[in-house]
């Protein structure tokens, strides 16, 4: 069997992007063990804990850089940095 990792190709950016999600994970990890979170309605239509939140704001930059790579020649770069906009409004209104 090949290794899965073969597959895949390591390049800065997407080093950079697992490293984020990972320490974002430890983080959010740390977060709740010192403060548990408490479910809270924001402009989503349902309420959510940042457990939530974090996991609909990965889904939705995942999906603005989906529809960038797919739509446009622009760099990947513009498209990671809406999907970080999009992550922190999430957060924070969400």
């Amino acid at each position: 069997m090949a290794n899965a990792f073969a597959w895949m190709a390591w390049t800065p950016p997407i080093a950079l992007f697992f490293t984020g999600v990972v320490l974002m994970l430890i983080g959010m990890t740390v977060w709740q063990l010192r403060s548990p979170s408490i479910e809270r309605k924001g402009f989503l239509p349902i309420p959510t804990t940042r457990g939530d939140r974090l996991f609909i704001g990965l889904l939705s930059a995942a999906y603005v850089n989906l529809a960038w790579a797919g739509l446009t020649d622009i760099t990947q770069w513009i498209a990671a940095a809406i999907g970080l906009i999009v992550l922190i409004v999430l957060m924070r209104w969400g």
